[in-house]
């Protein structure tokens, strides 16, 4: 799966030279992030525009249509996660109102959508990571603050100032136990 600034995403298959499909043409919106769910049946696009288009990947059409397409931030939506079997979508971005990280049931209509929003991270959430086995999801903002919340309880556990720039990656190890961070400086 490619995406460009100039809005587009592709997908290719590894043994022919041309795209299987295009879920985007160019003249939209930056594309911030790309992910497939775990299922690999989905595949979900984040914008400069504040959008998270969803597709089904199985498509026979050149052009497909996104089965599901919000505008999650007022902003820009900078990266976003699948939670469970991908029924529950946490995005990260900038709204005018902070709600900077929120959490999305992609099963019922877009109007009642939104389950819970975070207000958190002045200026926006750059990067989100899920940690299933603990039900947490770890953000980073543009001042260089982690935040950690639990989505069962949905409520901030911690927040931390980690750099003085802002976090531009997260990882974390595959036993939940550590996370690294990465920084714009």
């Amino acid at each position: 799966l490619t995406g460009a600034q100039d809005g587009s995403v592709r997908m290719f298959e590894w043994t022919r030279p041309q795209q299987l499909v295009c879920f985007r043409q160019a003249g939209n919106a930056r594309v911030t992030r790309m992910y497939f769910n775990s299922q690999g049946n989905k595949c979900g696009v984040a914008d400069g525009e504040g959008f998270l288009s969803i597709w089904q990947v199985n498509q026979t059409t050149s052009n497909p249509k996104p089965y599901l397409s919000w505008q999650c931030h007022s902003k820009t939506t900078s990266d976003f996660a699948f939670i469970t079997s991908s029924s529950l979508v946490a995005t990260s971005g900038q709204s005018n109102d902070n709600r900077n990280v929120c959490l999305w049931d992609t099963l019922v209509s877009s109007g009642n959508s939104l389950i819970h929003a975070f207000t958190c991270h002045d200026h926006g959430a750059t990067v989100l990571q899920y940690a299933p086995k603990h039900q947490l999801l770890i953000s980073g903002g543009r001042k260089g603050y982690i935040c950690i919340f639990d989505i069962r309880q949905r409520q901030a556990l911690h927040t931390f100032q980690a750099h003085e720039s802002a976090v531009k990656a997260l990882a974390l190890d595959t036993s939940e136990d550590y996370f690294v961070t990465g920084s714009a400086e």
